[in-house]
């Protein structure tokens, strides 16, 4: 969860490569990459750049200062050259607004995660008509810059219902739509265990939404897969919680080209040694505990958007292609969803 404070960061514009130094947690016949310097762009669809982690703040406790601005630089010099910053509340929207008017290079989504939406329904501004008008404000006060690309990040989570129960979560999803054919933009969405009802939602408002959308953090079966690849204008989007096992391998692999985007959902969603990926993942950058952190290298259990590049290369290898062709097709998807 995001923590509700004013972001006070300014984000440093870099255009030199950032070097890492060593490795740990992975084989050892994996490549370690001295600098992420790389040929490949990206755009990280998904990253929480709004986590208290990027303020050194941990469990409530604070480890080490900020340091977002060092790590966007991380991202810059590792191709990464678009990142979308996801926004699951009103407050989180303000201080996205906010983040990313310091750089150019950041974008952002508007709208209610579905843990959050008794937030929605129990607004004491108004209640739930009042809090959609104030992010309808919030997009309105970015249009000329261009800063909101997506409606989100908003869906259905059932996995985690004691946050907010099914029937508020459909309300609250329903109403996404009306943001999303209002201002022509692509929705941002997220899907859990929803039994079918996403599809079931997606297939009754897929005329409100004339841009499209993207599921990110997909880590659903192959027949969810195909059932949303088989809508016009819906993308899968892929990071880490997507490549835990071999079924989700399996799925990723069959993702047709045309439908793939990348992400890293930071600073959650890493990959790990335990995970099925591991076996595909060739960069391994240098990650130190909190209690010991240094400017110069990852935290670990903190995921960053310079590692879309080890996403990259999972879903390049289950699919038997190239990282150039897998960053080049992504890239081009993002493109054409979220900036045309």
């Amino acid at each position: 969860m995001v923590s509700s404070a004013r972001l006070a960061l300014r984000v440093a514009r870099v255009s030199a490569s950032v070097g890492f130094h060593g490795a740990s947690g992975f084989s050892s016949s994996q490549r370690i990459v001295h600098t992420m310097a790389s040929s490949q762009r990206y755009i990280d669809i998904g990253a929480n750049l709004l986590d208290g982690m990027y303020r050194g703040e941990y469990h409530g406790k604070e480890y080490h200062a900020g340091d977002l601005n060092r790590v966007l630089e991380r991202s810059w010099g590792a191709g990464v050259d678009k990142i979308l910053v996801t926004a699951g509340t009103l407050d989180e929207a303000k201080e996205a607004l906010d983040l990313c008017r310091q750089d150019d290079r950041l974008y952002m989504t508007v709208g209610v995660h579905p843990t959050r939406g008794n937030e929605w329904a129990s607004y004491s501004n108004g209640g739930p008509e009042a809090y959609m008008k104030e992010l309808e404000a919030v997009i309105e006060q970015a249009r000329g810059e261009c800063k909101v690309v997506a409606i989100g990040e908003c869906g259905l989570d059932y996995d985690r219902l004691q946050f907010c129960d099914a029937h508020v979560q459909k309300a609250c999803f329903r109403e996404h739509f009306k943001l999303s054919k209002k201002y022509d933009l692509p929705m941002f969405l997220h899907s859990r265990a929803t039994g079918g009802d996403m599809g079931r939602i997606l297939e009754e408002y897929h005329s409100m939404m004339p841009k499209g959308g993207v599921v990110h953090s997909f880590d659903g079966s192959y027949e969810e897969m195909q059932e949303l690849v088989g809508m016009e204008g819906i993308y899968i989007g892929i990071n880490g919680c997507s490549l835990k096992t071999e079924e989700n391998l399996s799925v990723v692999a069959q993702i047709p080209m045309d439908k793939l985007m990348l992400e890293t959902d930071a600073p959650w969603c890493g990959l790990r040694p335990s995970h099925a990926s591991s076996a595909h993942v060739k960069t391994a950058i240098q990650a130190k505990d909190k209690k010991k952190h240094d400017i110069e290298s990852q935290v670990k259990g903190r995921n960053e958007p310079c590692n879309i590049c080890q996403v990259c290369e999972v879903v390049a290898s289950v699919k038997g292609l190239s990282v150039e062709d897998v960053s080049a097709k992504a890239y081009t998807n993002t493109i054409n969803l979220f900036f045309t």
